[in-house]
């Protein structure tokens, strides 16, 4: 430990303890631009600059640690008026069209601006001018508005591994953006939206189908029907002043409803779905020799990265669907033909915590095994919080209703789906059974849980030690995938059966079209949230959820049967790392 003094208060820090860190310990706020907690600190702003008592000289807070009988001022006249300079120096660079910029009122850009009231600014305007790039249909980036903090570049080259950002040019002249000008829809992008959500301003995020959306709501010939992810319920209410992870599922299913969807249903239900097939799929793997590990499928962003990064590997993925794409195809199908609508007529929306769901709605004709696209448009869950404020809806003041069955009734197992780990415990719940007849004593699995990079697990399944692994975060899959690569290329046994992984730090509560602001913190709260939810089931494993056995009783015949795999899974295709086509 170490003593400091901080603006004449004593704080004692744990060694390597940054001062910016100390600070907000004893409730000093130094403001910051490319700071984040998810990221290394590496002092491209300024902003952050403190002095040492007695000195001059400006040092800064986000990357010095602090040291025994350091004596730090944080504010006063010439550290407050460097910043200002700092501030309009960017400002020069940057266009001021915050009314139609996606980040308004949520910029930290803006926000510090109006904390330093710059109104105006001494420098000459200088703009990038460059052209925006939409071409990936899920992120948009407008280098216009980029203040090359770095931030996305280190979400997605350092937290992701995925490299699709990289600086290129020097002074003025740098730019982020693909390697050699390509677009992004022609680089390793998976559209995780990671950089999205990591970015300070409006230079990325993700693309808007709210327009289309009310056009659909509004049309007298079209029936909408909507799903609403796990993770969405624990993170919308922050848009709204509520506590991360805080359930507000019973007031969505109103929210939705008051927006004018004529059907409001619950992608838990297409999470059971899922788990049938999934551990139908396991257990058969187990009967038969593999291949193993099997991995999971219902992330995206991950099934892209393997895809571009893991030919050898694809056999091995689940052939499953997500949960969103088996409830729309459902909805499509056995919904439709109970209430006798047109399916053609049936505009499948769903509401997501991802940025990469909106390119596996339109990814291939796998996603159309309805004979329509399953899923018509899915808009993440900050789409969904402008969506409630358009309408004019008071999310406080909501009433609670129900889903609509026979597509909204689910299981503790399906809502534990957006934290990771979730996903291999509800599967395992499942597999227990499918393999013994008997249901597991405690279906609790802890040691799936948290946000440790990767979680390890054994559970013994009908005389067989099965080895779970789960992993988050792209980042950190190459390791586990080089174990297994290894494992196999020297005839052994790999060191894992089964496998989850999600391409978003602590899984789909911090998917890239959530909340802004998430940290390790919130992560784990509205993880937490989703676990009360699983506790309050009173059914908590997929394989009883009554409406998902009258399915497959009455349409679907059986889980792995030749209906289910017709309409709820798919195949993987081999795909470039860069579809390399130099823009002109």
């Amino acid at each position: 430990m170490v003593n400091a003094t901080i603006n004449g208060k004593k704080v004692c820090v744990e060694e390597g303890t940054t001062i910016l860190q100390a600070a907000r310990q004893i409730d000093i706020k130094i403001p910051t631009l490319c700071h984040n907690p998810d990221l290394p600190a590496w002092a491209s702003c300024g902003i952050c600059i403190v002095r040492m008592a007695g000195t001059a000289k400006m040092i800064r807070a986000c990357c010095t640690a602090v040291t025994e009988g350091m004596n730090v001022i944080t504010h006063d006249p010439q550290i407050v008026q460097a910043r200002r300079t700092v501030l309009e120096l960017i400002l020069s660079n940057h266009p001021d069209d915050c009314l139609r910029c996606s980040r308004n009122n949520k910029c930290e850009l803006q926000t510090l601006a109006a904390e330093f009231g710059l109104r105006t600014v001494r420098f000459d305007k200088i703009l990038k001018e460059q052209p925006i790039d939409d071409s990936n249909d899920a992120i948009v980036l407008d280098r216009n508005k980029c203040i090359n903090c770095g931030r996305c570049v280190e979400a997605c080259q350092l937290m992701q591994n995925v490299w699709a950002l990289e600086y290129s040019g020097r002074g003025d002249k740098t730019m982020i953006g693909p390697v050699s000008g390509v677009n992004l829809a022609n680089s390793p992008c998976v559209r995780c939206g990671q950089c999205a959500v990591h970015c300070p301003t409006g230079a990325i995020s993700s693309s808007h189908s709210n327009r289309k959306l009310w056009d659909r709501i509004c049309d007298p010939e079209i029936t909408t029907a909507v799903q609403i992810a796990p993770s969405v319920r624990v993170a919308i209410g922050e848009e709204f002043g509520l506590e991360p992870g805080e359930l507000s599922s019973r007031k969505i299913y109103t929210a939705l409803r008051r927006i004018g969807f004529d059907y409001v249903f619950d992608t838990n239900f297409g999470a059971d779905l899922t788990i049938m097939e999934e551990a139908t799929e396991f257990v058969e793997r187990l009967g038969t020799g593999g291949p193993f590990p099997m991995f999971t499928s219902c992330c995206p962003g991950w099934v892209d990265y393997a895809e571009k990064n893991y030919h050898d590997l694809l056999p091995n993925l689940s052939t499953a669907k997500s949960p969103q794409q088996m409830q729309g195809a459902i909805t499509k199908t056995y919904w439709a033909e109970q209430l006798g609508l047109d399916p053609a007529k049936v505009c499948s929306v769903s509401v997501m915590p991802c940025t990469a769901k909106k390119y596996e709605s339109r990814r291939d004709e796998t996603m159309k095994s309805s004979g329509y696209s399953d899923v018509d448009i899915s808009i993440t869950t900050r789409e969904f919080a402008r969506l409630i404020r358009q309408a004019g809806i008071d999310f406080h003041d909501l009433e609670e209703s129900d889903a609509d069955n026979p597509l909204g009734q689910y299981t503790g197992a399906g809502t534990i789906f957006g934290a990771t780990g979730g996903v291999m415990e509800a599967a395992v719940r499942s597999a227990y059974f499918f393999a013994t007849g008997t249901e597991l004593a405690d279906v609790n699995l802890t040691p799936v849980r948290g946000l440790d990079d990767v979680k390890s697990f054994e559970v013994e399944v009908a005389g067989k030690k099965l080895r779970l692994g789960v992993v988050h975060q792209l980042g950190n899959v190459d390791k586990v995938v080089q174990e297994v690569r290894e494992a196999i290329a020297a005839g052994k046994e790999p060191p894992y059966h089964f496998i989850e992984v999600m391409a978003c730090r602590g899984g789909c509560v911090s998917g890239g079209g959530q909340p802004y602001g998430s940290n390790d913190v919130i992560r784990a709260k509205r993880a937490a949230g989703l676990y009360k939810d699983d506790e309050n089931c009173e059914i908590r494993v997929s394989h009883k959820n009554p409406q998902i056995v009258k399915l497959y009783d009455s349409y679907l015949k059986k889980p792995g049967g030749e209906k289910a795999h017709h309409l709820l899974h798919t195949h993987y295709t081999k795909r470039k790392l860069y579809n390399y086509e130099m823009q002109e």
